[in-house]
């Protein structure tokens, strides 16, 4: 007997369910920015000029970018701003990630105030009933290229190795920290070329942190052709120590960069030969995580909807509720409301990554976002057509 596809009772489709936070006024709103970044032209040249006035301190500018495309994408420049944005998430049931955007110096002042403030994060999360999760990026509070050293099997002078010290230092008063809140706590990925220290520190820390459930969590970004083996590896010592898992599923973001390093470097790119490839072995890895969910917590973090919406089939094939704490979905602020929206509507676990910063720190991540919502090949971007369709929704009521 076959047995029946699964149809998911979740509809990326539903604009007034993906809006339904959103004023007419705040829509049209977003309908002018994100038309505005459907032009490539216009990306181009504003983003250049934006720099350039915020450089120069011309009046004005910071304000201009504050209530346009900072007020899209980010919560606001301090822990404080971002609070009425955690709260309307909340008010629909979807979680906020906290995510401080400010790249540190490369000493240890700068580490140490990253450091502190991503205590922070995680004191305004024991606080809140909508903050499921923090994050941090280890070279936020350690030297890349002490963790590169490492990886390269390099001796570390005496000063590199009290400053390496340090660094796992923080690392673990921040796990710590987030073990005693009981705060999920996601290690970001970094470049492929000090990953593996990255990977290893992270597997220390969830061997020590992860007994009772998972509260630090690794990333693993698909778009290298190795990361389902890491995370099978991770999974088989939490098995065999009994540390529970957890792991951030991503496509991955230094694409460019990894292939450009690979070519300088001489070495093979980690990279997946298509976009195709990636798709895959990032639908192989939900499946094997829903398989073994036993032992991994996951947070499939995409803007992808098909693979959405094979987590939603996967889980109920599985019998595993909507609502189970092991399963998280999570997407980028001001961004893939659709999916956001109407999967925390139909009961899943939904987080939104939510950057902060001063804005002067947090321009190379709204730049980025500009990028990715550009019109291709005379394509209107998806997140321009469903702002349009909404309107249009909302004007034939």
């Amino acid at each position: 007997m076959t047995t029946p596809t699964l149809v998911s009772p979740v509809s990326f489709d539903n604009t007034e369910i993906a809006f339904a936070a959103k004023s007419d006024a705040q829509l049209r709103k977003m309908y002018g920015l994100f038309a505005a970044m459907n032009n490539n032209d216009l990306v181009k040249t504003g983003s250049g000029l934006m720099q350039a006035a915020l450089k120069w301190g011309l009046p004005g500018t910071k304000f201009l970018i504050k209530h346009s495309i900072f007020e899209q994408f980010c919560g606001g420049e301090t822990i404080a701003e971002c609070r009425p944005v955690v709260a309307a998430l909340g008010r629909y049931g979807i979680g906020t990630i906290l995510d401080y955007s400010v790249e540190g110096e490369g000493n240890d002042a700068s580490y140490d105030r990253t450091r502190d403030e991503l205590l922070a994060t995680l004191e305004e999360a024991n606080r809140s009933a909508h903050i499921p999760f923090s994050v941090f990026k280890v070279t936020g509070v350690a030297s890349a290229a002490i963790l590169e050293k490492i990886q390269a099997g390099q001796a570390l002078t005496v000063a590199e190795q009290t400053a390496h010290t340090r660094a796992v230092a923080r690392v673990e008063t921040l796990c710590d920290r987030a073990h005693q809140y009981g705060i999920r706590l996601f290690v970001d990925a970094e470049e492929s070329w000090f990953q593996h220290t990255i990977d290893a520190l992270a597997d220390e820390m969830m061997a020590k942190y992860n007994r009772e459930q998972a509260i630090v969590w690794n990333t693993y970004q698909f778009y290298r052709h190795d990361r389902l083996e890491a995370l099978q590896t991770a999974h088989d010592a939490g098995a065999q120590a009994g540390f529970y898992v957890g792991a951030k599923l991503v496509r991955g973001a230094y694409m460019e960069k990894e292939a450009r390093v690979a070519r300088q470097r001489g070495y093979p790119t980690p990279i997946n030969p298509s976009k195709q490839a990636t798709d895959d072995l990032y639908n192989e890895a939900l499946r094997y995580c829903v398989q073994h969910v036993a032992r991994i917590s996951f947070c499939a973090g995409t803007h992808n909807e098909a693979s959405s919406l094979l987590l939603t089939q996967l889980m109920q094939e599985a019998g595993l509720a909507p609502g189970d704490v092991r399963v998280w979905f999570a997407q980028l602020y001001g961004m893939s409301d659709n999916l956001s929206y109407n999967l925390a509507y139909t009961g899943y676990h939904v987080a939104k990554y939510l950057p902060y910063g001063p804005i002067e720190s947090v321009m190379p991540y709204l730049l980025r976002r500009a990028n990715e919502n550009t019109a291709i090949a005379g394509q209107s971007s998806r997140e321009f057509l469903l702002v349009r369709r909404e309107l249009r929704r909302r004007r034939g009521r």
